[in-house]
């Protein structure tokens, strides 16, 4: 029974890629969140 096999590497890709969309989602959101702060924090300075 070898590790490598297509099945194994398909589920790791999968589990990897979840990972990194994840990741990237957060990030996106952070910058979301911190460009409405940026403009509550700039219109109050005004």
């Amino acid at each position: 029974m070898s590790r490598n096999n297509e099945g194994n590497i398909k589920k790791h890709n999968d589990k990897l890629h979840k990972e990194q969309d994840k990741a990237k989602a957060k990030k996106i959101a952070r910058e979301e969140k911190l460009k409405l702060i940026l403009k509550k924090f700039n219109e109050s300075k005004l």
